[in-house]
Parts: C-alpha cells; structure tokens; sequence
C-alpha cells in the first residue's frame, strides 16, 4: 500500500502476489493443519443421524381429487399435516413409546412433506438411532391416522407405506467435504494474514519504495557505512 500526494491507496499486486508466494509454505502448512483438523472432527466428533419415511395419501370423500385439483390438494395436505403434528397426537407417541421428551422437542423430528403434483404426505422422522426414527414414524402414522378419521370424520387416510429399518437414510457431511472446507480455510486465513502485514507496511526499502510515496525521483544516495568497508579502506 502505498498513499500519494492525492491521498488515495494503491496496491502493487505484483508486489502482493511475490509475498504470498514468498510465505507458500506457511499456507500450504495452515491448509493441511486445518484440513487435518477438519477431518478429524467429522471422523471422531460429528455423529450421523438417520431419517424414517413413511407415507399417506390424502382422500376426501365428496370430491374426485384429481391433479387439477390444485386448491383442493393443498388445502387437505396442510390439514392432514396440521392434525399429524397436533399436540394430542405427539403426546400418545410419546406416551406410547415411553420418550424422554415433550411433545415440542418430538415436533423438532419430524418433517412432512407433500411431494409436488401428487396427494401424498411423506412423514420422516430423524433421530440420533435408525430404530428410534422407524418406531417414531410408524406410531405417528398409527396415531395421526387416527387422529385424522375423527376429526374429519369421513374416511381414513390409506397408508402407502410404514418405516423400515432397511430403508433408513444416513444424514452425515461427507469426510472429504470437511477436509477441503478445513484446506480452504486455512488459505484464507494465511492470505488474509499475510495480505493485511503487507498493505499495512510503509518501510522504504529502495528507490522505487520512494517514487511511489511522494511521486518524487531520487537525485542522490547516502551510502551506507559499513565498519567493514571502512577496514579495507584503510589497509589499501
């Protein structure tokens, strides 16, 4: 960095690159410090957890529900998934299944989701065990079912399909993801370090260190003294 005359900041990125070049080894150590780190956290630290699906489909009694029926399906959808996740129904799961939670820590598991152009309700629920999530859904299916054939009173929802144990999905951010993120990190940090250090120093160090501080040429050098030089001087 260097200020003129006009007080405004220019940067030599010639120069900014030489020192980052300069300081390689330095980055490439922080980017395989973190990266290292990074991976070592997901490998002992970062524990999966697992998602049981199970599926409804929506009916209703006095209309033909069809795929034009756009208004129809989404109001049922966000009926059917309202009564689902009702505070009645999360409490006989947890009753039922003897959990160590109320109903509003369950309701944090659970996600429903209406698949697009369908009369679906995909219930997936994500816990710390692949047991756990299959035991949840199914008895949230079994209870919300219910829950919704008396307060619709109509008929009740088929049920496409129960959560298997098989069929769990595994949620976990992949080891290479965490090494490169690590990696990236420690070169944007050693940059950033080695960057600010430079635009930062205003040491003159040569003629063209002075040309760029005041926009002045040099018109003459003090030569600098050194005992050694004066030594010889004196012997020849």
């Amino acid at each position: 960095m260097r200020e003129d005359a006009q007080d405004y900041t220019e940067i030599d990125l010639v120069e900014l690159a030489k020192a980052l070049l300069s300081n390689w080894l330095l980055i490439l150590l922080a980017m395989i410090l973190l990266g290292g780190s990074m991976g070592a956290y997901n490998r002992f630290l970062v524990k999966p957890t697992y998602t049981a699906e199970a599926q409804i489909y929506i009916s209703n009694s006095d209309s033909i529900v069809n795929l034009q029926d756009v208004q129809l399906s989404a109001a049922l959808t966000q009926d059917y998934s309202e009564i689902l996740t009702s505070r009645s129904v999360l409490k006989k799961v947890i009753a039922s299944l003897e959990l160590d939670m109320d109903y509003r820590e369950l309701a944090e598991l659970i996600s429903i989701v209406n698949p697009q152009e369908t009369h679906i309700l995909q219930i997936d629920v994500t816990t710390d065990a692949p047991a756990e999530s299959v035991r949840i859904a199914n008895a949230l299916i079994q209870f919300g079912v219910d829950r919704i054939f008396r307060v619709v009173g109509k008929e009740t929802p088929a049920i496409i399909d129960y959560a298997e144990e098989d069929a769990v999905a595994v949620n976990k951010t992949s080891l290479i993801r965490h090494v490169m993120l690590g990696a990236i990190l420690g070169f944007i940090l050693v940059c950033g370090v080695v960057s600010v250090r430079f635009l930062m120093d205003k040491t003159i160090r040569d003629e063209e260190d002075v040309r760029h501080l005041t926009r002045y040429n040099v018109l003459a050098e003090i030569p600098e003294y050194i005992e050694e030089d004066a030594e010889v001087m004196q012997h020849g």
